[in-house]
Formats: C-alpha cells, sequence, structure tokens
C-alpha cells in the first residue's frame, strides 16, 4: 500500500510539473515492464523497443491516469496494448535456405549440451523456458499473476477481460506449464510444482 501511495505522489508531482520525477517511476517498474515485453516478443530488441514505448505512452497519458487501480495495473496494461500492436506490426522474418553468401548455420546440439553452464541447468531457467514456450497470451497471465504479484481483477483490465476469464485462462495456463515443464524435466517437475 504505501508504494501505491508513494507511486501516486509522483504522479502527482509530474502532473504538477516536475517531470524529473518521471524517471523514479521508470526505474520502479522498468524491469518488470521489460519482462512482461520480452514474454510477448520473445526477443530482447523488440521487447525494449516495446518497453520503451510504453514508458512514453505512459508519460503522454500520465493525466488520464484515474487512479481507481493501481499504478502498475495501468503501466502494464499499456504494455499489454504496446506488444500486441509491436507484433501486429512486425512481419515474420523469412531466410532463405538456397542463399550461398549466408549459409544458414544449424546448431550442433552436442556441443550445445556440453556448453551449458550451471545456471542454465537451474530450475529458473527452465521455468523460464518453458513459460516462453507458452502463447503469449499464457505467459502474459502467469508473468502477472506469479511475478507481478497481480490480483485476477488486475489482471483483467491490464489483459481486457473478466476476471472469471482470467481465471480459467490461469487454470489452463498452468497446466500447460506443467506439461512444458514435465517435458523439460522429467522427474524434477515434481519439485517445482
Amino acid at each position: 500500500m504505501q508504494e501505491k501511495e508513494t507511486d501516486l505522489a509522483l504522479i502527482s508531482a509530474v502532473l504538477n510539473g516536475n517531470t524529473a520525477v518521471y524517471s523514479e517511476l521508470v526505474k520502479r517498474h522498468q524491469r518488470f515492464v521489460f519482462t512482461l515485453a520480452l514474454r510477448f516478443t520473445k526477443n530482447r530488441e523488440d521487447a525494449e523497443e516495446v518497453a520503451q514505448d510504453c514508458f512514453i505512452k505512459a508519460y503522454r497519458a500520465l493525466g488520464t491516469f484515474r487512479q481507481t487501480s493501481k499504478f502498475s495495473t495501468w503501466l502494464y496494461s499499456i504494455t499489454y496494448t504496446s506488444a500486441m500492436t509491436h507484433l501486429r506490426k512486425k512481419k515474420p522474418e523469412t531466410v532463405s535456405l538456397s542463399d550461398d553468401e549466408n549459409p544458414v548455420q544449424l546448431a550442433d546440439p552436442i556441443a550445445d549440451t556440453h556448453d551449458m553452464n550451471a545456471e542454465k541447468r537451474s530450475a529458473y531457467f527452465y521455468l523460464n523456458q518453458a513459460i516462453d514456450s507458452l502463447s503469449a497470451d499464457d505467459a502474459a497471465i502467469i508473468t502477472l499473476f506469479y511475478k507481478g504479484e497481480q490480483s485476477l481483477e488486475e489482471i483483467g483490465k491490464t489483459v481486457h477481460l473478466t476476471p472469471n476469464s482470467v481465471k480459467v485462462k490461469l487454470h489452463r495456463a498452468r497446466l500447460k506449464l506443467k506439461e512444458k515443464l514435465q517435458y523439460l524435466l522429467k522427474d524434477e517437475v515434481k519439485e517445482l510444482i
């Protein structure tokens, strides 16, 4: 609750002309906005672009923030919309397999297995890998619920769904996540879930 009041105080200061204070709001929320954008775009550069676009849009629309929900919920809603817009605009990249100048390099699975460091073998790595393999909507709902600690109502406002729809989607996303983790971790999945 204290953080919400602090966010509201910062917003009030920005709206009263102290625009430099906006950087504090960015610092507080940039990590999660980037994580959410990355869940959708699956690409670091695109996620950075979406996150930057999100903070610019939020700054321009700060006067429309009604304070009926947390600032983070409003900001994540902008992130969701920005990411969806970005994905609709982006065309899939295609690579010609017959290009003699730039041949396609296939990964060597044996070499890749030997190169995996301890961090990649950690449960956190596999959990993120499983979340990344979900659909963008499922990954966003899982991320908002567990990492963003958003309620069903807050997630509903972010992704423009009713809380009951979010509850159903969250349940289905959990089942898909469990399935992905079982595939990735086999026996270890019982300890994680």
